[in-house]
């Protein structure tokens, strides 16, 4: 296990020495150590350039599965520890940017009243690499959206955000109420960058509405796009502003295309056994955010309202 640890370090730095010092080694004793993972998997790890170390294609694979490995011990142990206490454990969770403000400090608060012993481990990220954490065993379960792709990946539907169009305050269409997207055909745009899930939904509705947007900016952020808006940059698909967090001088226009919603839900690892913390953290979040039309069409295949047949 050892072993395994210090190949991620050394992978992740690619430097012997910057590693040992992490690790607070020996640089022969990491050296050493190299040279038996490398022998008993049969082939180099790294390719060795001048002073520095470089993933080759075996080290690649090797550090996949070695990630994965030890994620798996350490939800071992927090399961066997969680055996001895039911009440305490750790919840890895990630989350997206754009829920940060709200949906995920309600869900903290909520589950730490019931739960106050329990931890939790928080990343935040955006969809596809909450996607990555999950397979990786970086993290136990996300809050995310759109659903995200591959049948690995189970999910429960929770909160259905209806989209809007923001403009700038002072635009002519500002003063309506709401508006097809189509109507927005000839305005720039301000989208968030690719890959990104709710990049993917503005395309989509984009192309429903018969539309190709003349891109402006591209960002990382719901919030940046909105700043931009109201500069009078151009316009934007934005989630409907919670009460109290518009956007100054922007005018968000409810868009009345059907597809102009996204599902935040819960995603998991459908074959990783889930720690009953987890578990329990997850029929709480279903009980207290889930609706009747969060947890319909967007659930994954074989589960119930609750989602949570592969959650136990």
């Amino acid at each position: 296990m050892d072993e395994l640890e210090w190949f991620v370090v050394l992978a992740e730095t690619e430097h012997m020495t910057r590693a040992a010092d992490r690790l607070s080694l020996a640089q022969p004793t990491l050296s050493r150590a190299l040279g038996r993972l490398e022998r008993r998997v049969g082939a180099p790890l790294f390719d060795r350039l001048h002073r520095r170390l470089r993933l080759n294609p075996s080290g690649e694979i090797m550090l996949e599965h070695a990630r994965r490995s030890l994620a798996e011990l350490a939800a071992a142990q927090e399961r066997i520890e969680t055996l001895r206490d039911p009440e305490r454990g750790t919840v890895r969770l990630a989350f997206l940017h754009s829920i940060a403000g709200w949906l995920t400090p309600e869900v903290l608060r909520g589950f730490r009243g019931q739960a106050p012993g329990v931890t939790f481990e928080l990343t935040q990220a955006v969809g596809h690499e909450i996607a990555e954490h999950l397979r990786a065993g970086r993290v136990d379960i996300g809050l995310t959206a759109p659903r995200p792709d591959g049948d690995d990946l189970a999910w429960t539907g929770l909160q259905r955000e209806q989209l809007c169009l923001a403009v700038p305050a002072d635009h002519p269409l500002a003063g309506r109420d709401d508006l097809g997207l189509a109507a927005a055909g000839d305005e720039p745009f301000v989208t968030l960058r690719e890959p990104i899930g709710f990049r993917r939904l503005t395309d989509e509705l984009c192309a429903r509405a018969g539309i190709e947007p003349r891109i402006a900016f591209e960002g990382t952020e719901i919030g940046t796009l909105e700043g931009f808006v109201a500069a009078g940059l151009g316009v934007a698909v934005v989630p409907e502003p919670r009460p109290h967090r518009a956007e100054p001088g922007v005018a968000y226009l409810r868009l009345t295309d059907e597809a102009a919603h996204r599902m935040i839900g819960l995603a998991w690892l459908a074959e990783r056994p889930r720690p009953p913390v987890v578990a329990r953290f997850a029929e709480h979040v279903t009980a207290r955010f889930g609706t009747p039309s969060g947890a319909g069409a967007d659930d994954a295949p074989g589960t119930g309202p609750d989602g949570l047949s592969s959650l136990a």
